[in-house]
């Protein structure tokens, strides 16, 4: 089990800002606003000056690189009381949220086994496919998204994409029909890949993975809305750990929101537990 500070400086590392400076133990991030994760201070550790002169730093790190002061804080930690009596708020207005979960679990538990993977049109990949961006990101993605999901010496790509008439007919067969509910009940729906409205080729669903030592990084995970409640991010969850593991990761771990439910519920179901939580803070006049 990985602690807190480890957790977060390893999860820092597979979402790289743009730009990364430590403050003592802290580290002070910034990547033209995509996500608060890569556009705060973690403040995870000691910054090696007292906690209000480090957050002056940071309002002035946020100043030269054009985003909102923002603090990373984990809930529980020696930073948390200080960062309230500097004169800082949890900042329920934050558009990611305000607070979000840390959740890890075991990859052995849900890898989705070569055989099933290449019958139903997972794959990852070096280099994110057209399809992907579309569904993680946005078609045409800034110079910062670009860096944020790119950057790293292991990331993985991954997709599920819309296999033919035939293979279709194949994956149908193999794993019989969902009217006797079991399939809606364990997977949201069928595993067949293709709906009659998507061409063949088409990206259905998508991921990010970073391995950052023993450690899977998950994010963005998302299924285009036609293609919902075919048990597509669970299929795609279990491809990317098996991409992982082949890494050297033995575990994963995902930042999520806590509003969103279904998304916990999916992690949950696939062994995963909350490690800890933290919160976005910001200046009390910002």
């Amino acid at each position: 089990m990985h602690d807190i500070t480890g957790l977060e400086q390893r999860c820092a590392d597979a979402w790289p800002a743009v730009v990364d400076v430590p403050l003592g133990q802290w580290r002070l991030r910034a990547a033209g606003g995509f996500t608060g994760r890569a556009n705060s201070a973690l403040t995870t550790g000691d910054p090696g000056i007292p906690v209000s002169e480090a957050l002056d730093r940071v309002r002035d790190f946020a100043r030269r690189h054009a985003i909102a002061p923002a603090a990373h804080v984990v809930i529980g930690s020696p930073a948390e009381g200080a960062v309230a009596a500097a004169g800082w708020r949890v900042d329920l207005d934050h558009p990611g949220g305000a607070e979000s979960l840390v959740m890890t679990g075991a990859l052995a538990g849900f890898v989705t086994p070569k055989h099933d993977r290449d019958r139903r049109g997972v794959v990852v990949t070096a280099e994110p496919l057209p399809g992907w961006w579309d569904l993680a990101a946005q078609p045409d993605p800034t110079p910062a998204q670009r860096h944020v999901l790119t950057t790293g010496a292991a990331v993985g790509f991954g997709v599920v994409v819309a296999r033919g008439p035939e293979e279709n007919e194949e994956v149908a067969e193999t794993e019989g029909s969902a009217e006797t509910g079991e399939a809606e009940e364990q997977t949201g729906g069928t595993e067949q890949t293709r709906g009659p409205d998507e061409a063949p080729g088409t990206v259905l669903a998508a991921v990010r993975g970073a391995v950052v030592g023993d450690l899977l990084h998950v994010a963005r995970l998302a299924v285009r809305p036609g293609a919902r409640r075919r048990g597509l991010a669970r299929l795609l969850m279990g491809g990317l750990a098996a991409w992982g593991a082949e890494r050297g990761a033995t575990r994963c771990a995902l930042q999520v929101a806590e509003h969103n439910r279904p998304a916990i519920a999916l992690y949950a179901s696939l062994g995963c537990v909350e490690h800890h939580r933290y919160r976005y803070w910001a200046p009390n006049h910002a």
